[in-house]
């Protein structure tokens, strides 16, 4: 199901605050337009007027929609042996370094509830929920498709078959 697009606003569609130095847009019509979108700015942030930072979202809308018309988006995924992703330290999180990601679902039970959480490995790093989860937000407002697979045929494409689950699909099919 396709999801509302960001797009340039107008003051009277949007509602700015801050918290620190990110700008919050909250759109008046979220059916529409999805929930928002929040820019991480710095310190120059203090210094801008609402006006300002509208101008800048609707310059950011505009760049996104740019670059959906002149793309033919390609998932790109790192060889086997080469790291599929860095930490960086401007935004002091990981990101990936391509499109794809090979990885291991673990578990962790350091939650304040004592409950289990993921922990996902990519390459020999191990990722809490919350920072893969920061890792992802770098294609933000893009769709992922998730594929699970045994460890052992994460680098090989899946045969991925149409039904409504995995039981009907072997109830149909007792010998696969």
């Amino acid at each position: 199901m396709p999801r509302p697009k960001i797009r340039p606003v107008s003051p009277d569609e949007v509602k700015i605050t801050r918290n620190g130095d990110t700008a919050i847009f909250t759109y008046a019509d979220e059916k529409n337009m999805g929930g928002g979108m929040n820019l991480q700015i710095g310190d120059k942030i203090h210094g801008m007027t609402d006006a300002d930072l509208l101008k800048m979202h609707n310059e950011i809308a505009d760049d996104m929609i740019a670059a959906r018309m002149n793309h033919e988006h390609v998932a790109i995924e790192v060889p086997i042996g080469k790291p599929q992703i860095k930490f960086d330290k401007r935004c002091n999180h990981w990101l990936m370094k391509g499109d794809v990601l090979r990885c291991f679902i673990g578990s962790s039970s350091d939650t304040d509830d004592g409950l289990m959480e993921p922990e996902i490995e990519v390459d020999d790093q191990k990722l809490s929920w919350k920072e893969f989860g920061r890792l992802l937000v770098s294609h933000e407002g893009w769709g992922m498709r998730l594929a699970i697979v045994c460890d052992d045929e994460m680098h090989e494409e899946p045969v991925i078959v149409k039904a409504d689950s995995r039981a009907q699909y072997m109830e149909e099919h007792p010998n696969e």
